[in-house]
């Protein structure tokens, strides 16, 4: 966040995707520069983060089910990986933007999700990790209708070169530090 210039007082909710420590092991160093925040957490985690939490001064809310977070911003719930995971929904002008932790539940059954959920088909991205899916999961996300794509981190090598090659100006390249921006025109 200090490369990034990015204020950590300007943050007012977190949510936290799943227990791993990739996704909870900065958790604690913010709150301890910002506890004016509500953290949404699995509710499949353990006690500590919600002592850990409440000790730094913050408030949390257990997710368990699909939930508003705030406006145009949804969660999942969670879903069965192993281990149980939440994503994120944006509802945008452009269509549904959902965003994932590692897609322990699979990625697929995520999207699926979001748009039932949501009740509708339009997925403008997929962002986040994939989980190292099968290759196959390319053809899926085009029967679901996804139009643009920015897989990171565990989603692997050959699954992120077939996105790459199959959406190519709709691939984006993603990862820690990078920003994406959406228009709404």
């Amino acid at each position: 966040m200090e490369k990034m210039n990015i204020n950590p007082k300007s943050i007012n909710k977190v949510i936290i995707s799943h227990i791993h420590g990739d996704r909870v092991g900065g958790l604690e160093g913010f709150l301890e520069k910002n506890s004016n925040v509500t953290v949404f957490i699995p509710s499949s985690l353990p006690n500590s983060f919600r002592d850990m939490i409440t000790s730094q001064g913050a408030e949390f809310v257990d997710v368990s089910v699909p939930r508003k977070i705030s406006d145009f911003i949804y969660t999942t719930g969670e879903l069965y990986g192993p281990p149980k995971e939440q994503s994120l929904i944006i509802d945008s002008k452009k269509g549904l933007i959902v965003i994932t932790g590692c897609a322990h539940p699979g990625v697929v059954n995520i999207v699926k999700k979001a748009k039932e959920l949501m009740k509708k088909d339009n997925v403008y991205l997929v962002i986040g990790g994939f989980h190292h899916p099968p290759i196959a999961v390319v053809k899926k996300f085009r029967e679901l209708g996804v139009k643009k794509v920015a897989p990171s981190h565990c989603t692997g090598d050959l699954v992120r070169e077939a996105f790459r090659e199959e959406y190519k100006e709709d691939f984006i390249e993603y990862g820690v530090g990078k920003t994406i921006e959406i228009k709404n025109n």
